[in-house]
């Protein structure tokens, strides 16, 4: 088998799920060089290499040798439990993203009407009639009821990733998911509708799953195995989003919004009862750390195992996985964990293709929320539908979601690898037994085209057939279509800013979702003034317009992306 061969194999048989690996391998591999650079790794290095070890104890490696070569065969290792326990966990963590989608999305399809019930009617002083529709202001609310969600999710990564570093995954976890049952306890006892929003943002800010289950999968399979349990956290959320309006707008009609709250409520004490009692520490340094104290509280200090841990514990920095010379204090501790906050925006404002690139994706993103917020709205006034059955037509979102999901791990890869041969084979003449394709990222981004330059006709398309009422497949048509473009558009264009953006990619990932959430909160707003001003139609086509507008960049990196990386630190190719 030739070297290309093997390349496509091992490409072919990587899963597309597994790309948040990258950055930690690369750190590892190239520590030496980029010591200090980026601590926002997904999980702890696996050491491998000697050399790397040696290079920054000055030879004074014997004990974290030791005990290295120990761990790796570990039952305290993650990687090395039962096959049956790490797929608990991968199923506790999909439960707990299931129940925070549904969270999430339980109160899409309700929120007009919680507005409404939260609203104190106008006084009879004032010389209104207390059965006119509410005022606009109260539409802009419930749109931010749903949206503001997102402005939490927003600022939870900065603090959530890092954390997980420096305390581990089980602290972090654990009173991240108590904060969420506590906020989603104030959203079901909110009396005013500034409670309501208040509550929603903190409950958003409260949500790890999105941030850390990429990461335990890492912490807990190789590389080449987590295809499968990502896809099933992956597909999880999904599944929360379809039957989340559904059930939510079936029980608000029958005993009450508070109700699915509270049922909510529920779900979320479950998941972290579970949690409490089943989940382990799977961040190996933090593994590493808790085992050295307690060796160094025992009475055994003087085993030779005990020399060991206290040797590994000189030499490793339990934040980042470093090794260090000398006791670190805690100021450079909350440093760090500064730095790790920072780190994206410097990454992200540093690199003007990822700009072009976070605008493309935020937009994108966004306008599943703009269709949240008005098919509610559509489907009472130009269909008259309620309850459970409105609740059912936003699984056509999600439909068109999962299929595209489908399409990208299928021809993605697929198609990566066609473009690298086909450029190889013109570019790159080599022998038969020597011919090693080069990689370039930009062979990830033709499903983003096709996904950007589609999204225009479909938002379009979508508020032409609520302006003229057509019969209501087509609605769930146009809903599926803006579903697949945006999962076409998103997945590989995260694909390539992890391969472009190596080393730094885990923070080059969390500016994208900080923008993609932070668009998600406000462009909705604009919804409700365009649909007064001039129709669902027409409103609809300056979104249209819009994404047309934004569709080139996907063009444009694809065909200057290589030379555009060079003009960034953070992309850039030693050449």
């Amino acid at each position: 088998m030739t070297r290309s061969q093997r390349s496509s194999t091992l490409d072919s048989a990587r899963p597309l799920l597994s790309h948040h690996d990258t950055e930690d391998d690369l750190l590892w591999q190239q520590r030496s060089r980029y010591h200090g650079t980026d601590a926002t790794v997904a999980r702890a290095p696996h050491v491998n290499d000697g050399n790397n070890v040696g290079d920054d104890n000055d030879g004074d490696d014997d004990g974290l040798e030791d005990y290295i070569s120990h761990f790796d065969d570990d039952p305290d290792n993650p990687q090395n439990w039962p096959a049956s326990f790490k797929w608990s966990v991968v199923a506790l963590l999909a439960m707990t993203a299931f129940s925070v989608t549904f969270n999430c999305i339980s109160l899409v399809p309700l929120a007009p009407s919680i507005v409404r019930s939260l609203t104190p009617p106008p006084a009879p002083s004032d010389g209104t009639d207390s059965s006119l529709p509410p005022p606009a202001n109260l539409k802009s609310a419930s749109v931010l009821l749903v949206t503001i969600w997102e402005l939490g999710e927003a600022a939870g990564p900065l603090l959530i990733a890092p954390l997980s570093e420096l305390f581990g995954r089980y602290p972090t976890l654990n009173i991240t998911n108590l904060l969420l049952i506590l906020f989603t306890i104030l959203t079901a006892t909110a009396t005013s509708v500034p409670t309501l929003i208040l509550s929603r943002c903190l409950t958003g800010m409260a949500v790890a799953s999105n941030v850390l289950n990429p990461a335990i999968v890492g912490d807990m399979f190789p590389s080449d195995q987590r295809g499968s349990a990502m896809s099933l956290i992956f597909i999880a959320p999904l599944i929360g989003g379809a039957v989340g309006p559904a059930i939510s707008s079936a029980v608000a009609e029958s005993v009450g919004w508070r109700k699915v709250v509270w049922g909510v409520v529920g779900l979320s004490t479950i998941c972290e009862l579970l949690f409490l009692c089943l989940f382990k520490e799977t961040y190996k340094v933090a593994i590493v750390r808790r085992r050295v104290m307690r060796e160094k509280h025992s009475n055994s200090s003087s085993s030779s195992s005990s020399s060991r841990f206290r040797a590994a514990n000189a030499h490793l920095d339990m934040s980042t996985g470093n090794l260090k010379r000398g006791k670190k204090s805690q100021r450079e501790e909350w440093r760090k964990l500064r730095d790790s906050v920072l780190r994206p925006f410097l990454v992200v404002f540093g690199s003007g293709l990822l700009m072009a690139l976070s605008l493309l994706g935020s937009v994108t993103f966004s306008y599943f929320y703009v269709v949240s917020v008005t098919l509610p709205e559509i489907l009472e006034d130009k269909y008259g539908l309620s309850g459970a059955v409105k609740g059912l037509c936003f699984m056509g979102f999600t439909v068109g979601s999962f299929l595209a999901v489908l399409i990208c791990n299928a021809f993605l890869d697929r198609i990566y690898i066609a473009l690298r041969d086909r450029d190889a084979a013109l570019t790159q003449p080599c022998s038969p037994d020597d011919c090693l394709p080069k990689e370039k990222p930009e062979y990830r981004l033709p499903l983003t085209i096709l996904g950007a330059f589609s999204m225009p006709f479909a938002i379009t398309f979508y508020g032409w057939v609520a302006e003229l009422s057509l019969p209501l497949p087509f609605l769930l048509i146009a809903c599926g279509l803006i579903g697949a473009n945006t999962m076409m558009t998103l997945i590989p264009l995260m694909a390539y800013v992890v391969d472009a953006f190596g080393l730094f990619s885990a923070s080059a990932m969390t500016g994208v979702i900080v923008s993609r959430c932070l668009m998600g909160t406000f462009l909705p707003l604009a919804a409700a003034p365009l649909v007064d001003a001039f129709g669902y139609g027409w409103g609809f086509m300056v979104f249209g317009v819009m994404s047309g507008a934004l569709a080139p960049i996907s063009v444009v990196v694809f065909r200057y992306g290589e030379r555009w990386r060079q003009f960034c630190k953070y992309s850039r190719v030693e050449q």
